[in-house]
Formats: C-alpha cells, structure tokens, sequence
C-alpha cells in the first residue's frame, strides 16, 4: 500500500500511479514494457555501430541520425529505472532530487531531438535544393556545431525548471499522473503562485517545439517548391523519397508530443488510463520507431544491415 504525504513539504516524495485499474496485472504488463525497451535500446545501438563502422555511411545526414539515436537511448534509459521499478518491484514512489534529475534529463533530450529533427530537415533541404553546395555547406564541423547548439539549447532552457520547482512547498497526495516525472505534472501539485513557472514553461515550449516546427514546415515548403519546379515524375518522386525517413520520424515524434500536451493543459477529467498510454507512447514509441523507420525505408542503411550480417554469416560458417 502507498503511504501518501499529506502535509505541506519542501522535500516530498512523489507517487507514480502506474497504470489505474490494473495493478494486479502488473508483472504481466512489465513483459511487454521490457521488450519494448529491450527493442528500443538495440535498435539505436544497433545504428550508432553501423553509422560508425560502414564508411558508406560516414554522410551529413547519417551522422545527424547517429545523434539522434543517441538521444533517444538517453531518453529511453531515463525513464526505464521508474516504469520498470513500478512493474517489477511494485516501488510507485520517487524522492524530490532523484524526480528532478529525470525531470531535466527528459526534457533536455526531448529538446535535443526536436533540435536535431531540424537539422536533418536542414540537411534535406540543402541536399535536393542546393545539390552541388551540399558537401561545402554540410561539413563535418557544420554537423557537430548544429549538434552541439541542439544539445546547448535544450541544457539551457530546461535548467531553471527544476530551480523553479524546488521553490515551491508541495501539499497534498503528490501523485504523478505518468510513470516518469514531467515538469507540467509536478507544476501542478505545487502549492503557491505559479503563475511565473507555468510562463517559463510556455516560453521553453514556444522557444523550442514551437520554433522547430515552423523550420521544419519551411523547409518542406521550400523542398516542395524545389521539386515541383524539376518537371520530370520520376525525380521527383526519388527527391521525395530521400525525406520520408525523416517525415516519418517527425510524425512519431510530434503527434505524441502534441497530444500529451493538449491532454495537460486543455482537456479536465481526462481518464488516467489515457493520460497513462500517451506518456509512455511519447517517450517509448519514438526510440523504438526511428530505428524501424529507417532501416525499412533508407537503402543505405539495409545496405549496411544486410553487408553485417553476411559478413557475419561467413564468419560463422567458416
């Protein structure tokens, strides 16, 4: 049984609610989640060790991808320790400092993503616009200073969240509504005035997710634009097909991400089953699809799968 805190704390201990309604199920969900994750993190090892050994892969875009896996590994081990210590060990609650370390480290890496998402939109919109500027624009150090500035940003904006949150007493139960901790959910058990920590939270939004979007969507515009003007079907549909690694890797992550917000700040009474299945789709679903996304749709990685795994087959025969 959950021992809840009642009275008002400066150092309070947070309750994960699981998932409501099944708890007597829970070491039989906890397979799934454990394969899910399992996937997940083999999945981007998997491309951090094929972008690094197979030279054919050493490009622009193929790096902006390895960055990408790993942030979503750093995503995945951030919230593995309390999905699966609700699971496995039925533990459902969370001390203050240990909250606001995963706090930061979700919302710092959800930023790097969204950061390194624009980068690759970049990196698209160079190659099929300005075809023959593509390796003086995009050079190594380009890379690594658009990776970097993700990285920057994301660390940055995120750090006064948690400064903002120790502030504030917290009274009450101090249930979480999802299995990790998030900034919304902790402002919201928060007593006093958070007018000002619930601004800085629109601000980080807007400054971040807000602004990727709308480079994103300028950018495919202007791929749209480029390649209408080609006139010949058959290039255009293959200037379209080297975006739609990355277009599917936009909608796994924004549509999660969009709805788990309108879910916090529009809708009241919402079931907590839901709230519970959009979280853990936000923050597990994407690690998982990314790497699925592109080894189905990007030649060149299937190239580099099949060339491993024969090498290997020959090994093992030999």
């Amino acid at each position: 049984m959950w021992s809840f805190n009642h009275t008002v704390s400066n150092w309070p201990t947070f309750s994960f609610i699981g998932i409501p309604g099944l708890e007597a199920a829970q070491i039989w969900i906890s397979i799934p989640f454990c394969l899910l994750y399992l996937l997940a993190l083999m999945g981007n090892a998997l491309l951090l060790i094929l972008v690094k050994a197979e030279h054919n892969l050493h490009e622009p875009q193929f790096y902006f991808l390895a960055v990408l896996a790993l942030t979503d590994l750093g995503l995945s081990l951030s919230t593995m320790p309390s999905v699966l210590a609700i699971f496995w060990f039925n533990v459902h609650s969370i001390g203050l400092d240990a909250c606001l370390t995963q706090m930061f480290f979700i919302h710092t890496l959800s930023s790097v993503e969204s950061g390194v998402l624009v980068a690759m939109a970049f990196d698209r919109l160079v190659a099929i616009c300005a075809p023959l500027n593509y390796t003086r624009i995009l050079t190594h150090s380009t890379v690594a200073c658009l990776s970097g500035a993700a990285v920057i940003r994301g660390a940055t904006l995120v750090a006064p969240l948690p400064f903002l949150l120790r502030t504030f007493p917290f009274c009450g139960a101090n249930i979480l509504s999802h299995s990790y901790c998030y900034y919304p959910d902790m402002l919201n058990l928060a007593c006093g005035d958070i007018i000002f920590s619930g601004v800085y939270g629109l601000v980080f939004v807007l400054f971040t997710f807000a602004v990727d979007v709308v480079f994103i969507l300028v950018s495919y515009m202007k791929i749209l634009a480029t390649v209408i003007k080609l006139g010949n079907q058959d290039r255009n549909w293959k200037s379209l097909h080297t975006c739609a690694c990355h277009l599917c890797t936009v909608f796994v992550f924004y549509l999660p991400l969009i709805s788990l917000a309108v879910l916090h700040h529009y809708t009241q009474n919402t079931s907590p089953i839901l709230f519970t299945s959009m979280s853990n789709a936000y923050l597990l679903m994407t690690p998982l699809l990314n790497p699925l996304v592109y080894s189905l749709k990007s030649r060149q990685i299937q190239a580099a799968l099949r060339k491993r795994f024969w090498v290997q087959r020959i090994i093992a025969g030999e």
